[in-house]
């Protein structure tokens, strides 16, 4: 069969190209086969990466078994936990376009046949789908698999911990509820093996769309990444990735406008991260599906929230795959007529075929549709004059006492003056916590906020304070917690002309944010306003913020 890569080694004129090969000991057999390209996400400052060579090399073996050709080649990624609260998550977000083009520019420099992307974590997994819709090159996603829950030697009645436990515990010392004794044990005990951190965060929400959209094997988004199981399924991969070859099952005939729907019902049905907000618009651009905030709210009005996962309940990744995994929750979500089963997969078979054989075999973890957690999805886009184009929330995170909630702006131009407010007190039962400029221009690259949010949760006022900013939020936070805010500040969005004391009413049933405040008063306020100077003039977060779009567009560049 023609092959993409046959200009790279096929004819005379390639007998250069050929010697290149066999200088890294590939034999004319090798050559000949199709070249699977294996983007390998590998390194070791990720938990969520840092086993990543094993599930390679388990591709490479898969390759190898269906006829194939692996090539690896490396790409970069960040830990957000690591890179959080400081600088550093400003180029979080920012990685994910690098990460796309870098495998564009291996796979169009090597005209590779294939791809399997080796992935795991927060911006590695959208911006490798990102990838496969651009290219449309026959791609299979395997993930490494979520960590272990973690848990208290002293527990009673198997209380589970997580890296968000941490986060919360800070809070809990600041407000003498806990001895840094404790936090140390808290600290040590978290994160026990490697692996996605163990909760619905923003990682193992990707890796479970991915399996929900069609690209990755069932199993990918729940398979701990300790269990054998996981070795097997990588395996696979690599076999699917040549059978994709020759079948020519590209990613346009996975990702189509049927499958982003699957991929939101699955969503609003797991509790996933607020970030797939802005991955799944940034993924539908690239494979030329239209996208738009409204279709949160439409879906989320249909499909019913059946999980409630760390950080909106006790259970983790781990439950889930016990239960049945995304399979389960996609075979209750057909049965009920609620997704379109008809679409093609990465197996080479429908969703409706992969998923025949699927149970629940814990209702407490997935619970029936008809007995859900809510009839409404876990997330929800609001909009009013605060949020003209939108803002988002993980509503199944959400007490119910602060589901409709006003209070006065408490405003903050960065997270570091947020956080030092809130560990001093100075945040009182009622008010509205505002950060703003920490957009994607703004940061620039959108910071997720998981420390306010993380220690007003831990200090207690989760049921009282409400926070709203033009960046994000981590999978990991919890409490009415509002971020996207589209316009952002650096834009000249509304929010940039909040003023302290200013009522903020949120009412997430309603879909509604409003700011207190005439449209006079807002109109000469922003007469008066100008935009601040940028925080990174150099490098490539400076040309990343002139280049990226707003949070509701997916925060792409252009």
């Amino acid at each position: 069969m023609a092959m993409r890569s046959d200009s790279v080694k096929k004819g005379l004129e390639r007998a250069p190209h050929r010697s290149l090969f066999k200088a890294m000991g590939y034999t004319d057999e090798e050559i000949a086969r199709p070249l699977i390209g294996i983007a390998n996400a590998a390194n070791g400052i990720i938990p969520g990466h840092v086993h990543l060579d094993m599930i390679a090399s388990a591709v490479e073996k898969g390759v190898y078994l269906g006829g194939g050709t692996p090539i690896p080649f490396g790409v970069i990624g960040v830990c957000d936990g690591i890179a959080m609260n400081h600088e550093g998550m400003k180029y979080s977000l920012g990685s994910r376009e690098i990460i796309a083009d870098s495998i564009e520019i291996m796979a169009k420099a090597h005209a590779f046949d294939g791809l399997v992307m080796v992935t795991n974590c927060d911006k590695i997994v959208p911006g490798m789908l990102m990838a496969a819709a651009r290219l449309n090159i026959p791609t299979v996603v395997v993930s490494g698999g979520p960590m272990m829950a973690g848990s208290h030697p002293g527990a009673k009645g198997g209380d589970k911990l997580d890296l968000i436990s941490v986060f919360e515990a800070v809070g809990r010392v600041k407000t003498g509820a806990m001895s840094q004794e404790e936090l140390a044990i808290v600290e040590n005990e978290a994160c026990p093996t490697c692996g996605s951190c163990a909760g619905m965060f923003t990682a193992n929400s990707m890796n479970c769309l991915t399996e929900a959209i069609g690209m990755g094997l069932p199993g990918n988004g729940t398979i701990p990444a300790v269990k054998s199981a996981r070795l097997r399924l990588a395996k696979l991969a690599g076999m699917r990735a040549v059978a994709c070859v020759r079948e020519n099952l590209t990613p346009d005939k996975i990702m189509t406008p049927q499958a982003f729907a699957n991929a939101l019902a699955v969503d609003m049905a797991l509790g996933c991260s607020t970030n797939t907000v802005l991955h799944l618009p940034a993924i539908a651009r690239e494979a030329g599906v239209a996208f738009s905030l409204d279709m949160v709210n439409i879906i989320a009005e249909k499909i019913p929230n059946l999980c409630r996962l760390s950080p909106a309940g006790m259970h983790r990744i781990e439950d889930l795959d016990r239960a049945g995994g995304v399979p389960a929750v996609l075979k209750s979500l057909a049965d009920a007529g609620l997704i379109n089963a008809d679409c093609m997969t990465v197996t080479g078979n429908t969703l409706s075929k992969n998923i025949m054989a699927a149970k629940v075999w814990d209702d407490s973890v997935i619970r029936p549709v008809e007995n859900p957690y809510s009839k409404k999805g876990g997330l929800a886009v609001l909009k009013g004059n605060l949020a003209p184009d939108g803002c988002v929330v993980k509503q199944s995170a959400v007490v119910e006492q602060m589901l409709i909630h006003s209070g006065p702006a408490r405003v903050f131009n960065t997270e570091e003056d947020a956080t030092q407010a809130i560990l001093g007190g100075q945040i009182k039962k009622g008010d509205v916590v505002v950060i703003r400029y920490e957009g994607p221009k703004g940061g620039p690259g959108m910071r997720e906020m998981l420390t306010p949010t993380s220690v007003i949760c831990g200090m207690g006022l989760d049921a009282a304070v409400a926070l709203i900013t033009d960046g994000r939020f981590s999978g990991g936070t919890r409490g009415a917690a509002i971020g996207h805010v589209s316009p952002e500040a650096m834009g000249g969005g509304p929010i940039a002309f909040v003023e302290e004391g200013d009522r903020i009413s949120i009412n997430i049933p309603e879909r509604t944010i409003t700011l207190d405040v005439s449209e006079d008063v807002l109109a000469q306020r922003k007469k008066k306003w100008t935009p601040p100077a940028p925080k990174i003039s150099t490098g490539y977060m400076a040309r990343y913020a002139r280049a990226v779009s707003s949070a509701d567009k997916g925060a792409v560049v252009e």
